[in-house]
């Protein structure tokens, strides 16, 4: 046995040689007993701490319009830093791994004793419109919903809301425009899933929080709801 596995690791050393699995962040090869980030760049990941803080930036920006129980961002979205280059390898470069792996490390602070965010009867990304899933492939954010669920060891479901038009690219609208923009545009698919239950709400970055006070005006429309908000990043 032991010649077999010899060759099978010298196989993988030079498979690993001339295609060596890298840093989503940072692009270096990564070392042994490091997945998709190198040590060095999740060290340094720029969390916002929001989960310990009941009043943090973003839960405020939703006070006096949609009534969450709690709101918090993993990390700090800056241009060109570390948070853009891993989201960019999970939108467009087909890396959901990266979303899942995101998913479980935010999961597991939410956990914590001082977390702010409490553990929700079901997890419900954003939905995108059809006609952008079907060129992209899939939804970004589904990958970090499972990774929060099987860290929170709860069900999650990417078919709770759709997405009834695509709204125009939101980057250079005013803030009122761009509530007008998401406004109505999605709805519950089966009321049932979500009636009486705690539903957290989860989407990739969130900017103005317009889209995501869209979703949780129409979840806080099946009764007995309550809603909770987390998101990767904030801009």
């Amino acid at each position: 046995m032991k010649p077999i596995a010899t060759t099978r690791n010298l196989f993988s050393d030079f498979f690993n040689l001339f295609y060596p699995d890298i840093c989503l962040a940072c692009s270096q090869k990564l070392l042994k007993g490091e997945t998709i980030l190198c040590f060095r760049c999740e060290s340094s990941l720029p969390q916002t701490g929001h989960y310990t803080n009941p009043e943090n930036n973003l839960v405020k920006r939703f006070w006096g319009r949609v009534p969450v129980q709690s709101a918090a961002a993993f990390l700090q979205f800056n241009k060109q830093g570390v948070v853009q280059h891993l989201l960019h390898q999970l939108k467009y470069r087909g890396r959901k791994d990266a979303g899942e792996y995101i998913g479980k490390m935010f999961g597991y602070k939410l956990l914590e004793q001082n977390s702010i965010v409490q553990k929700p009867d079901l997890i419900v990304p954003v939905p995108l419109h059809w006609k952008k899933l079907k060129s992209r492939g899939y939804n970004q954010t589904d990958p970090f919903a499972q990774g929060l669920a099987q860290a929170l060891n709860v069900p999650w479901s990417a078919n709770a809301l759709q997405r009834h038009r695509e709204n125009i690219s939101q980057t250079k609208k005013s803030r009122f425009e761009r509530y007008s923009n998401v406004r109505g545009i999605f709805s519950v698919t089966n009321p049932q899933q979500l009636q009486n239950k705690h539903i957290l709400l989860v989407d990739d970055v969130v900017t103005t929080g317009a889209t995501s006070e869209s979703c949780l005006q129409t979840i806080l429309t099946i009764p007995g709801t309550t809603v909770s908000f987390v998101a990767i990043a904030q801009a």
